[in-house]
């Protein structure tokens, strides 16, 4: 049977680009680029040459970019930094929005203890907010703005541009968790009024366990991990040289064929919204064309998303219910129910999110095993029985 990988949101599979960047620096090329000796300086024109390959995607300068382990730890320092900068000007107000990845509203959660402020706008039901909403939001006490790029779960994409021009008026730093834009998405911090943004390798086929920080010149950040001079001293441990070599071959060929796998996701996706959508009492959730080229998100009433996963994966095709960080988790999804979704409704998701290595024929196949198994879900539902009889009401 044919595996159907469909969770890219989750995990992207390391490209052969990528895999063939970082093999030398696995053993051939394994000095320590803080050495002195040749080796060690062979690697570290390595790690140069890769911070300035991501640095040349983002439309940054290559000492604005600063390594880390993954989207999480680049999160939990631009947020910190901006949150301590802020403090010492007494300003300790934040701005975020309420369906935002947990590595940002957990660091917000643990600011909120600390003494600061912050104020979390709600989503409408497209999965969106306006640069009028962020802008009725500053106070002359606000620290920071930090609105995530794309949605991890919905794939809603945001008006980055625009709120980035409102913060930069007001002279408040902005950031933007861009984990799931960077690489599928034309990202340029420069046009997008962007002073700090977030990324994660693998989720544009690079490595796990490596990210990237890009912190614009001018605004100091803390360091993070204490140690040596790693990151121009902001981040100390060695550098993971081929997860970076791996992380900038990846963006780079993620960038190159932007165009030519944005068109063909596009189609794909589309196919399968406009298939799913045939499905009774069922609903796409996010607006429908303000979304990432790869990701379909769908409610199904009467079932529960757990039960369409576990079914689905026995017929070969790999999804999930919302994002893989809180996958073990029996609550709803805190995006579907910032949409304003009903819990009942929110428990019976599923999150497609393709890459251009998915077919035609894979769309073919999960348009056909969805729809069988949601009836045969619905068939054993006590739930749905109600429904059909109307003794409850639909909320789809």
């Amino acid at each position: 049977m044919k595996t159907i990988y469909v969770d890219n949101a989750a995990t992207t599979a390391m490209s052969d680009t990528a895999i063939k960047a970082m093999t030398p620096y696995l053993k051939e090329v394994y000095g320590n680029p803080s050495s002195l000796h040749t080796v060690g300086q062979v690697a570290k024109e390595a790690l140069d040459a890769a911070r300035a390959g991501i640095a040349k995607c983002l439309n940054c300068d290559a000492r604005e970019i600063y390594f880390t382990s993954g989207g999480s730890e680049a999160d939990n320092q631009a947020i910190r930094s901006a949150a301590v900068n802020g403090a010492r000007k007494g300003k300790k107000h934040i701005i975020s929005t309420a369906f935002e990845h947990h590595a940002v509203l957990h660091t917000l959660k643990k600011l909120e203890k600390e003494g600061y402020e912050v104020t979390y706008l709600p989503v409408h039901a497209d999965g969106l907010i306006t640069a009028k909403e962020v802008a009725a939001a500053i106070r002359p006490d606000t620290a920071l703005v930090t609105v995530m790029y794309a949605n991890n779960e919905v794939g809603t994409i945001l008006p980055v541009r625009e709120i980035g021009a409102v913060c930069k008026k007001a002279g408040v730093t902005f950031h933007t968790d861009a984990v799931q834009a960077v690489g599928h998405i034309s990202v340029d911090v420069q046009a997008d009024n962007i002073d700090m943004l977030s990324i994660s390798a693998h989720k544009f086929h690079g490595a796990k366990g490596v990210g990237a920080l890009y912190c614009r010149r001018g605004i100091p950040l803390n360091t993070f991990i204490e140690g040596g001079a790693q990151e121009r001293n902001k981040r100390a441990g060695t550098e993971n040289i081929a997860g970076i070599a791996a992380m900038a071959a990846a963006l780079k060929e993620a960038c190159e064929n932007m165009p030519a796998n944005t068109k063909k996701l596009v189609k794909l996706r589309d196919e399968l919204i406009d298939g799913l959508l045939k499905i009774p009492h069922s609903k796409l959730n996010g607006d429908r064309v303000k979304r990432l080229p790869s990701n379909v998100n769908m409610c199904f009433e009467g079932i529960e998303g757990e039960g369409l996963l576990l079914h689905l994966d026995a017929r070969g095709i790999c999804a999930s219910s919302g994002s893989a960080c809180t996958s073990g988790s029996l609550d709803p999804s805190h995006v579907l129910l910032a949409l304003g979704l009903p819990h009942e409704v929110a428990h019976g998701s599923l999150r497609i999110s393709l890459s251009e290595g998915n077919t035609e024929e894979d769309i073919k196949a999960i348009l056909k095993a969805v729809p069988e198994v949601v009836a045969y879900l619905r068939n054993m539902s006590p739930v749905w029985e109600e429904l059909e009889k109307g003794t409850r009401k639909h909320l789809i």
